[in-house]
């Protein structure tokens, strides 16, 4: 059985519409899951590791983030058509299950309920892109970078985070040292421990409160 937190939450008539579909899949780093303007061609369900959704630019920028919690493919779900405006690709290596994006909709066709479960999730996940937004465009660089530690945490297990400083810039539309000033600053307050490719978590209230309400909790972590 996937540990992956949508599928969880199917019902058992619902999950063997996609069980038969789903293989398990190595999710390494920069494995890209969906092209931008291209068709949707498969539909993968992270068990471990962080896949950034990135748009498509000059200037790419992170919008929104899958984890354990959810899925790619969400134009398909939604119905509106076969090809999706954004790029997503790990960027933190995982593992997880997958399947043609056709047998997804065949199965889609088939319960209202699977289409329920799926469309609750995609307007998650739109609330949570908004709120990337927002974040993105009124947030300091050190607000912004504490609440993408608190969301990365809560899709993976333990206090550990694996990123270089040159990715999370890329994430955050920002420069290196931008990121480096916001690190070291963190870690002066005590909130975190980093090294080089590696953050560890060591105050999590104190990041919330540094995230300057840019932070709000998901499911991702249930």
């Amino acid at each position: 059985m996937s540990t992956n937190k949508l599928l969880a939450r199917l019902s058992r008539a619902d999950a063997q519409l996609l069980e038969r579909h789903l293989s398990p899949i190595e999710l390494p780093v920069r494995k890209q899951l969906q092209a931008a303007n291209r068709r949707v061609e498969r539909i993968y369900f992270p068990e471990s590791g962080i896949a950034s959704i990135v748009s498509n630019g000059t200037n790419p920028i992170e919008v929104g983030m899958i984890g354990r919690d959810g899925m790619t493919g969400a134009s398909v779900v939604l119905g509106n058509g076969d090809r999706a405006p954004h790029e997503i690709y790990m960027q933190i290596a995982g593992k997880g299950v997958h399947l043609p994006a056709d047998r997804l909709r065949e199965a889609i066709a088939k319960s209202v309920t699977l289409h329920h479960v799926l469309l609750r999730y995609v307007h998650d996940f739109l609330t949570q892109t908004t709120q990337t937004a927002m974040a993105n465009g009124r947030g300091k660089i050190e607000e912004r970078l504490a609440r993408w530690l608190l969301m990365a945490q809560d899709r993976v297990d333990g206090n550990e985070i694996m990123l270089t400083h040159e990715f999370l810039a890329v994430m955050l539309g920002v420069r290196r040292s931008g990121i480096t000033t916001a690190l070291q600053e963190l870690e002066r307050k005590g909130l975190i421990v980093h090294r080089r490719s590696v953050i560890n978590i060591t105050d999590r209230e104190g990041l919330e409160e540094s995230s300057n309400g840019a932070y709000l909790p998901s499911d991702a972590n249930s």
